[in-house]
């Protein structure tokens, strides 16, 4: 079943477009990585996906039984959100805000989605630390299950390995292919070609080319080869 549809997209800043002629789908349990070199419109492009910039021409379609607050979202960090002073609880908690509607309050039953994520994720110790006492990699932990507490669906996850050791690093690729095992759609951006090749279903390539399709034909195509041959494909 296809989840999100996007046709002649062109995208950017000010009517100044940074990425165009965007074309790509994503159907259920795919798990899509989306690279390419610095400045080539990655960002731009998720931010567009999630509604928080309009896009200058193309259109985004949801598939059947798909909306824009269906989606769960992990983006980049800042100094900043990484001290911040809640509990790990609030935090993961709050991923169910698009579910309260005009409720001020969270039920039972999304209380017990959190703690349900929480468990997934290896965090239920921590439930009531603080969020900005935690290690980085603790933290991108309580981010995923609050972006799972969102949805059921899809995730986008902006570079989540960004800044964290190698071993902790492993740790979050094996996370999320194992929600992608269990039929959670992902879409991530990725610094670490090695990584999307390994784990992804598809590649979208951005840039002043596009490529879109599955990573058998990207690693046969000119453009990953010019990609990889340029420090090893590591500058996105």
């Amino acid at each position: 079943m296809e989840q999100l549809q996007c046709k002649d997209l062109s995208l950017g800043y000010e009517g100044r477009a940074v990425l165009s002629g965007v074309n790509f789908s994503v159907s259920a349990g795919d798990y899509l990585c989306i690279v390419g070199e610095n400045g080539s419109g990655k960002s731009t492009l998720m931010k567009t996906i999630l509604g928080l910039m309009k896009p200058l021409g193309g259109t985004i379609r949801w598939g059947e039984g798909m909306r824009e607050n269906e989606i769960g979202y992990l983006p980049q960090q800042t100094a900043v959100q990484k001290d911040f002073p809640a509990t790990v609880w609030e935090i993961v908690l709050s991923g169910c805000q698009s579910r309260t509607g005009r409720r001020p309050f969270y039920s039972k039953a999304e209380k017990e989605l959190a703690r349900k994520n929480m468990e997934r994720m290896g965090i239920t110790a921590f439930a009531r630390r603080c969020y900005r006492q935690l290690s980085g990699g603790q933290q991108q932990r309580v981010l995923l299950a609050r972006a799972l507490c969102a949805t059921q669906k899809l995730l986008l996850l902006d570079e989540p390995v960004s800044g964290l050791d190698p071993k902790v690093t492993a740790e979050m690729y094996d996370l999320i292919q194992g929600l992608n095992r269990e039929d959670v759609t992902i879409i991530m951006i990725s610094h670490d070609i090695s990584a999307a090749l390994h784990f992804a279903s598809h590649i979208l390539h951005v840039g002043h080319d596009i490529f879109f399709g599955t990573v058998e034909a990207y690693q046969s195509s000119p453009m990953a080869k010019r990609f990889l041959d340029t420090e090893g494909g590591e500058n996105a």
